[in-house]
């Protein structure tokens, strides 16, 4: 099973090398996105350890990533406002 993730890993990153060798997407734009990950992932960590709101905790998985790094800082306020309301 180790094996045939390998082997999809390394097809995956071969695929992705090539399409940013052929549409030449620049570096810039991963760096923007990177950011926008790394801002995020603060954000919901200072929600979550912030203690301003106690109870109140946010998980980290793809759906809130994906969340706060397309919304960025509202986004993570949505999710925060979308936890008191589901609570």
């Amino acid at each position: 099973m180790k094996v045939i993730l390998a082997i999809l890993l390394g097809v995956s990153l071969l695929l992705l090398a090539y399409t940013l060798l052929k549409y030449r997407l620049t570096w810039r734009w991963l760096s923007i996105f990177a950011g926008q990950i790394i801002i995020a992932a603060v954000a919901i960590y200072a929600v979550n350890y912030s203690g301003l709101i106690s109870g109140l905790h946010i998980p980290l998985n793809p759906t809130t990533m994906a969340t706060g790094v397309l919304l960025g800082i509202p986004g993570v306020l949505l999710l925060v406002c979308i936890r008191l309301t589901v609570i």
